[in-house]
């Protein structure tokens, strides 16, 4: 794998360096080595990338988790324990406003965080199984794993609530999908 900017041919580049053979590789880096190639086969795995997507969402999903509890903050009353009358939040001491507010946001980080690892590892892997069935790696793969994974999300609300998640999610995997493709502009 080559990286722009490293020395070994960047962008566009084969395993043997600059694209057309021909190129560097970094000292101590021999692409022929069989860890190497072992690591680049796990990289391209489907495993591996449900595996890194998923934890790369569960990630994301915690921080912006975090942010938003720490945006709910918009009443002056906390959720009561059952049977108790709502007490503002601003009367309790500062200690006690502080273990409401983190335990919330914890509890707010962790749900949010599981639903981004289970959303970014369904649509990584459906992605990765589409591309291989198809051995091609353009648009369609993106749309069609979008459809899937937004409809098995909304499996629960019945057929028409899978249909709008499908339509929904392959939607957004289009938009994204075909911004990213786009050629990007050389300064």
């Amino acid at each position: 794998m080559n990286f722009p900017g490293l020395p070994g041919g960047g962008a566009g580049a084969g395993a043997g360096g600059a694209a057309g053979g021909g190129g560097t590789t970094a000292p101590g880096f021999d692409p022929n080595d069989p860890n190497v190639k072992w690591l680049q086969g796990a990289m391209e795995s489907c495993f591996a990338k449900t595996v890194m997507s998923g934890g790369a969402g569960f990630a994301l999903g915690g921080v912006f988790g975090i942010f938003m509890a720490s945006m709910a903050y918009d009443t002056p009353f906390h959720t009561a324990a059952p049977g108790q009358a709502a007490t503002p939040i601003s009367s309790l001491p500062m200690k006690q406003q502080l273990k409401i507010g983190f335990k919330d946001m914890g509890a707010r980080s962790i749900s949010t965080a599981k639903n981004f690892g289970k959303v970014g590892a369904m649509f990584s892997g459906i992605e990765c199984g589409i591309e291989g069935l198809r051995a091609k790696n353009d648009l369609a793969n993106g749309v069609m794993a979008g459809c899937l994974t937004g409809g098995i999300l909304a499996r629960g609300g019945g057929p028409q609530a899978m249909a709008v998640g499908c339509a929904g999610f392959a939607a957004f995997s289009a938009a994204i999908d075909a911004w990213m493709r786009m050629p990007k502009e050389d300064d």
